[in-house]
């Protein structure tokens, strides 16, 4: 009796041994959005984290550009830390599905009425252990599932740095096309206000009329709020980057920015070859692949189970002083069911995947071509627009040499200058245009559109 005593109490003091201890880790909202206020693209920890692209030599830089940014958007947004905790979770996946079975015991006493208490001890003690021994694979085909999941959850993180960098980018062609406008409409209106003097001269001499002298204040008017709106775009602009920085816009306000990756676009956008290398290895496309073959393991696991396990079963009696052994193998019988119900929904699991992976990759397909048409239409707009430009330098290099030879007044080379100033925001428009569908056909490639490869980490060759 006392001797299986003893062994229950090992047996239990082996399986605490080893046992994991609960920590509160409590969240304060306070506390949260005093994190997020204290971001700044001055955080020691951004440095060290720029150091392996070698950006540049001192951090921070002076002056930020795309790839900058999309360094330091990487290192703050909460969308990449949600993104890489589900990776961490896929992988202790990969520790569950490994796990073998662990034995059972059971145990409890029995009493034998009938025997004298004066001869021998009327207590029997029970002890059984079932250890089960899986058959047919099951555990690999766990681990597969487990393992191919886990590559799915990797390759959404490099799909939620490709959103993350795309929405750095087109907050930055917003500030881009606010910032030249503004520059710009300055430009027109200290144009305007300069006609303006003039008109007011010849008002004065009786040489046009008030309605003349009104229709140009009503034209400086126009530019002072088109400028005024353009300040406001920088500011909501800023505000934008910061939120797909996942900083606070305020701490911008400073910040320099550097637009030069916006001055000039690709003549020649991705031939088709490119196209569709970029298309088969998109992230989420890799992504829905993994999780078609996990779901390929997943009815390799249901169609194991189909097999029953092994079970081995020793066991150990005290009975009124005598010791008993005893070897059992418990089976259960597939007597009811094979299993055919999940098996059928794991087959079905398996056609849906692929119909996903199919989905996937007919959308980023469409989205390609329609970018692409897009794109062309918006260079040819910008050469329109540069033939245009050129037109009018032309008449304004020629309204120069006729206001030196006195032929026109500095009015009429004024409103020539400003016609020239009016297509040089159009010519903005479209540049912003192009950018916008350039960076269409980059999100739909998930791969900047001018580089062999994509430069995010943790994103698929």
């Amino acid at each position: 009796m006392r001797g299986g005593c003893r062994l229950l109490l090992l047996l239990s003091a082996a399986s605490l041994a080893g046992c994991v201890h609960f920590e509160a880790r409590p969240l304060a909202p306070d506390l949260t959005l005093d994190r997020l206020e204290a971001k700044s693209l001055a955080d020691p920890g951004l440095a060290k984290a720029a150091e392996p692209a070698h950006l540049v030599a001192a951090w921070p830089p002076d002056v930020w550009d795309l790839q900058a940014l999309t360094v330091a958007a990487l290192y703050f947004h909460p969308d990449l830390a949600v993104a890489r905790a589900s990776w961490g979770v896929a992988r202790a996946g990969r520790v569950t599905a490994g796990e073998r079975p662990n034995p059972a015991v059971t145990t409890g006493p029995g009493f034998n009425a009938s025997t004298p208490p004066d001869t021998i001890t009327p207590w029997i003690l029970n002890l059984d252990l079932d250890f089960t021994i899986e058959t047919a694979g099951k555990r690999g085909f766990r681990i597969a599932e487990a393992t191919r999941l886990a590559e799915s959850a990797r390759y959404q993180v490099a799909d939620a740095a490709w959103r993350v960098r795309a929405a750095v980018r087109q907050a930055l062609v917003d500030l881009f096309a606010a910032t030249e406008a503004a520059t710009l409409l300055d430009r027109q209106r200290a144009l305007q206000e300069a006609n303006i003097a003039l008109f007011q001269r010849q008002l004065d001499a009786g040489d046009i009329s008030a309605f003349q002298m009104s229709q140009a204040r009503l034209q400086l008017d126009a530019v002072r709020l088109a400028a005024a709106d353009a300040v406001q775009q920088q500011q909501d602009a800023r505000a934008r980057l910061g939120t797909a920085l996942g900083v606070p816009g305020s701490t911008l306000a400073e910040t320099r920015f550097s637009f030069d990756v916006f001055r000039r676009a690709p003549v020649d956008p991705p031939d088709a070859a490119a196209r569709r290398q970029a298309l088969l290895n998109r992230a989420d496309v890799l992504a829905a692949l993994s999780e078609y073959e996990a779901s390929q393991a997943t009815l390799q696991l249901e169609i194991a189970r189909q097999y029953p396990d092994l079970h081995l079963g020793p066991g150990y009696q005290m009975d009124q002083d005598s010791n008993k052994w005893s070897l059992l193998f418990p089976l259960s019988l597939p007597v009811f069911n094979r299993n055919q119900g999940r098996i059928a929904e794991a087959e079905a699991r398996r056609v849906l995947a692929a119909a996903q992976v199919e989905a996937i990759q007919a959308r980023a397909l469409g989205a390609v071509d329609r970018a692409l048409a897009a794109y062309r239409a918006a260079l040819a707009r910008v050469a329109l627009a540069d033939q245009l430009i050129a037109e009018m330098q032309r008449s304004v290099d020629t309204a120069r040499q006729q206001l030196a030879a006195g032929d026109i007044s500095q009015l009429d080379l004024g409103v020539v200058q400003l016609d020239l100033a009016t297509r040089e925001l159009v010519r903005l428009e479209a540049d912003v245009q192009a950018q916008q569908t350039l960076g269409d056909i980059e999100d739909a490639m998930q791969r900047p559109a001018d580089l062999p490869v994509n430069p995010l980490p943790g994103a698929p060759q």
